[in-house]
C-alpha cells in the first residue's frame, strides 16, 4: 500500500504547526523564542502547553505519557509510563496531565550505570523536558524526550553533554565568524546526518542462535559458500519481505517527523541501510534512537530480527553510524562549504586548520566516544576504517593544504577546477563533479560540505560521539579567537595563522588508501596513535586534554569524565562476560553434545557396514570419525580453558587479555566441525541460513 509521504508526514507529533493550531497566539509565540534560543520554562506556560499536549494525544489514542531519557550506554533509551488518570471524585475520573508533569520526572537512577556518581542506595534522579525537541504518540504513549540527571545534578545521560556541547560550539563559533565580518550571524548549529546500517535475519532463526538472542551477535558460525564476493547484493533489488518491512518503517518514521530519505541493500548478504536528511545534532540524537526502535519492533512485527551489533557475521561486512557532521550559520552560512574558490577563502581555511588541529589533538577520544567492544570487531577491514585516525581531504583540498605546508604563498595557492564529467553519449547528460571523491577508508573524510565520522558504531547513541567534535570544535574556535580579535592587521594574522596551524598539524591528513600495511608503517612514523582495543582508548576520557576542554566549555566536570571512563570499562567487561558465558553454554549444551551423537553415528555406521562385509572400505568413515573426534577432543580442552580464564576474569583489561583469546580457541574447532557434521546433527542455524534466508 503506497503511502503519500506528504500527508503523514508528522501527524503524530506536537510540532510548530500542532502548537499553532492548539495553543495560544502567545504561548505559541513564547514556545517557538524557547526552541530558538533557550530561555527559562515558567509552570505558567508548562500548564498551558500540556493542557493542549493533553488533550491531542488523548485524540491519537494516547492513555499515557512518559518521559523518554537516554541513561549512559543503553542505546535505544529508558522509559517510565504514567496513565492520564487522576484520583476518582464521585465515582468518575479524569484525565490530568499538568505542567509540572510535562517539566520535570523522578525515576529510579538506582539501576543505571553511574561510575560511582553516587550510591546504589542514592536512587534519586530527574528528567527535563527538552523544549527543543517535540513530543510525540508512539504506540498509544505520549513520549515526551528529556535530559536525564541525578539528585546532585551530574549528567546520567548521553543527550545533557551533547546539548551543553552544542551549546558551546554555538558561542565560539559565532563568535569565530564575527572576526571574518559575519556580525549578523547569532549562532552556529552543529547539524548530523547519521547514515544507520543493520543485518536483518529470520526471526524463527534467530531464536534458534542463543549467541544472537544474548550477545547480539555470532559466537561461532562456520562462512557460507557464498559470502559478499560477488558485491551482488550492494544496492541490488529487495527481497519481496524486506520492502515490506522497509516500507513500514518509513510510515512509522515518516509520522514520526522523522525525515528518513534513503534506504538500500549492504555489501554483506542480509545487511542494509537506512539514512535520513540532515537535522540539528540534538535533534538527530533523539531521531536515530527512534530509528533503532522502530527497526527493531518493525522487524519483530514482520517475522524478521533486526541485528544492530556491529558485527553479527566474522568474514562479512560490519556495520556502522556513518555521522556526517557540518557546522552552519543561523544565517545560512556552511562553515565546512569550500566555496567555488577555496584557495581564497580566508574563513574556510581557518576553519580547516582548525578541524585540523582539533582532530589530532583528540584523536583517542574520538577513537573512545565512537565505539564499544562490538567495534574493535568491525575497525580496520571490510569497508570500516581503521583505527588510526586521520582526515581525508581530498584532491582539491589536499593540494591546498600541502601547498600551505610547504610554504606556498597565499595568492599563490592551487585552485583545482571540479569541472564535469562528459561521458560520451548524446544521450546521457554532462554531469557536474564534486569537489572530491570519496575515500571509504578513511574514518573522517571531507565529503564536499561536511565530513563524514565512519568510525561510530551501529548500536551506540550517536551522542558521544558529536559531543566530543561540537566541543573540540569549540575548543579550536576559541583559541583562534583569542589569537586573532585583537590582531592589527587581521588578515595577515589569519594567514599566519592558518599556516602556522596546518603545518603543525599536517601528520593527521592523510589522503591514501586506509587499509594498506604501509599506512600502518607511516602512521606509527608520524606518532599517530593505533588503538585497536577500546579498552586502551577509553583513558581519553580522563586524559589532561580532555578534562580542560570539558571543563573550561561547561561540557562535562572531572567526575563527570572519570564516572563515563568507568561505565564504559564496566560495559566491556559485562559484554564480554556475557558473550563467554555464552559461548561455554552453547558449546556444553549444543555443540559438544551434537558432535558426540554424529561421532556415534559414524562409528555405528562403521561397525553395520563391517559386520554385513568384512573386507568393505570404511576408510571414509573412519578418516572422518578420527577427525571430528580429534576436533570434539580440542573443543574440550578450549571449553576447559575458556572456564578457568573466565573464572579468574576480572576488570575490562582482563577480559580483554584473556578472556577474548579463549573465545577464539574455543571457536576455532567448532567452526571447523560445522563443516563436518551432519546438517541433521548440527544444533543451529548456519550462517547461510541466516543470511540468505530471510
Amino acid at each position: 500500500m503506497s503511502v503519500n509521504v506528504a500527508e503523514v508526514f508528522g501527524q503524530d507529533v506536537f510540532n510548530e504547526a500542532v502548537m499553532k493550531e492548539r495553543l495560544p497566539e502567545i504561548t505559541y509565540k513564547q514556545m517557538l523564542k524557547l526552541m530558538d534560543e533557550g530561555g527559562d520554562v515558567t509552570l505558567e506556560l508548562a500548564d498551558i502547553v500540556a493542557k493542549a499536549m493533553k488533550e491531542w494525544a488523548i485524540e491519537k489514542g494516547a492513555t499515557h505519557y512518559t518521559h523518554i531519557f537516554q541513561p549512559y550506554v543503553v542505546s535505544i533509551g529508558a522509559e517510565k509510563h504514567d496513565s492520564f488518570a487522576d484520583i476518582p471524585q464521585g465515582g468518575k475520573i479524569e484525565n490530568s496531565f499538568s505542567g509540572k508533569d510535562l517539566m520535570m520526572g523522578e525515576p529510579d537512577a538506582s539501576s543505571f550505570p553511574s561510575g560511582g556518581l553516587r550510591a546504589t542506595c542514592s536512587a534519586r534522579g530527574y528528567t527535563a523536558w527538552d523544549v527543543a525537541s517535540p513530543a510525540y504518540v508512539k504506540d498509544g504513549i505520549l513520549c515526551i524526550p528529556t535530559a536525564f540527571c541525578s539528585y546532585t545534578g551530574d549528567s546520567l545521560d548521553t543527550k545533557t553533554p551533547l546539548l551543553k556541547s552544542v551549546d558551546a560550539v554555538s558561542r565560539a563559533g559565532a563568535r569565530f565568524v564575527k572576526m571574518f565580518g559575519n556580525t549578523e550571524a547569532k549562532k552556529v548549529r552543529s547539524y548530523v546526518g547519521p547514515e544507520q546500517e543493520y543485518f536483518i535475519v529470520n526471526r524463527e532463526k534467530y531464536l534458534g542462535r542463543p549467541d544472537l538472542v544474548y550477545a547480539g551477535r555470532t559466537l561461532f558460525g562456520a562462512p557460507a559458500p557464498k559470502g559478499q564476493e560477488m558485491e551482488d547484493q550492494y544496492f541490488g533489488p529487495l527481497k519481496t519481505k524486506i520492502a515490506e518491512f522497509m516500507a513500514d518503517v518509513d510510515e512509522q518514521l515518516w509520522k514520526l517527523g522523522i525525515t528518513v530519505k534513503t534506504q538500500h541493500n549492504e555489501v554483506a548478504p542480509g545487511q542494509h541501510e537506512i539514512a535520513p536528511i540532515f537535522s540539528p545534532s540534538d535533534a538527530a540524537l533523539d531521531s536515530n534512537l527512534l530509528v533503532m526502535d522502530v527497526l527493531k519492533s518493525t522487524a519483530t512485527k514482520h517475522g524478521l530480527a533486526c541485528l544492530l551489533h556491529e558485527k553479527p557475521f566474522a568474514g562479512v561486512n560490519g556495520s556502522g553510524k556513518h555521522n556526517n557532521w557540518s557546522l552552519g550559520t543561523d544565517n545560512g552560512v556552511n562553515l565546512f562549504k569550500p566555496g567555488k574558490e577555496p584557495n581564497k577563502n580566508l574563513q574556510f581555511l581557518c576553519v580547516l586548520a582548525c578541524l585540523m588541529e582539533a582532530v589530532k589533538k583528540h584523536s583517542l577520544l574520538l577513537r573512545a566516544a565512537a565505539s564499544n567492544a562490538g567495534n574493535d570487531h568491525r575497525l580496520g577491514a571490510n569497508e570500516a576504517p581503521p583505527a588510526i585516525i586521520s582526515i581525508y581531504m581530498g584532491d582539491q583540498l589536499g593540494e591546498i593544504v600541502d601547498a600551505i605546508v610547504r610554504g606556498v604563498p597565499f595568492d599563490e595557492l592551487p585552485c583545482a577546477h571540479v569541472g564535469t564529467l562528459d561521458l560520451g553519449v548524446s544521450t546521457l547528460p554532462v554531469l557536474p563533479k564534486d569537489p572530491t571523491d570519496r575515500n571509504r577508508t578513511s574514518p573522517f573524510a571531507f565529503t564536499g560540505n561536511r565530513f563524514e565520522f565512519r568510525m561510530v558504531a551501529s548500536s551506540v547513541s550517536i551522542g558521544d560521539a558529536n559531543t566530543v567534535m561540537n566541543s573540540m570544535m569549540a575548543e579550536a574556535f576559541t583559541k583562534a579567537c583569542d589569537a586573532l580579535e585583537d590582531a592589527e592587521d587581521f588578515e595577515k594574522a589569519a594567514v599566519d595563522y592558518i599556516y602556522k596551524t596546518m603545518k603543525e598539524n599536517q601528520d593527521i591528513v592523510f589522503n591514501g588508501d586506509g587499509y594498506s600495511n604501509e599506512w600502518v608503517e607511516e602512521a606509527a612514523r608520524r606518532g599517530l596513535p593505533n588503538v585497536k582495543s577500546i579498552v586502551d582508548a577509553i583513558p581519553a576520557y580522563v586524559s589532561d586534554s580532555s578534562v580542560e576542554m570539558f571543563e573550561k566549555l561547561g561540557v562535562m566536570t572531572k567526575r563527570e569524565l572519570e564516572a563515563r571512563k568507568e561505565i564504559k570499562l564496566e560495559e566491556y567487561a559485562g559484554l564480554i562476560n556475557i558473550e563467554a558465558r555464552t559461548m561455554v553454554d552453547m558449546a556444553s549444551k549444543l555443540y559438544v553434545p551434537a558432535v558426540i551423537s554424529f561421532v556415534n553415528r559414524v562409528a555405528a555406521s562403521m561397525s553395520t557396514v563391517r559386520t554385513a562385509c568384512a573386507s568393505a572400505d570404511v576408510s571414509a568413515q573412519e578418516t572422518i570419525l578420527l577427525e571430528a573426534s580429534s576436533l570434539l577432543a580440542e573443543t574440550q580442552k578450549a571449553l576447559d580453558s575458556l572456564k578457568a580464564v573466565l573464572e579468574a576474569a576480572e576488570g575490562a583489561k582482563s577480559y580483554h587479555d584473556t578472556v577474548l583469546p579463549a573465545m577464539i580457541a574455543l571457536r576455532e574447532p567448532i567452526d571447523r566441525l560445522e563443516n563436518i557434521v551432519d546438517k541433521d546433527f548440527w544444533p543451529v542455524p548456519t550462517y547461510g541460513e541466516l543470511m540468505f534466508e530471510v
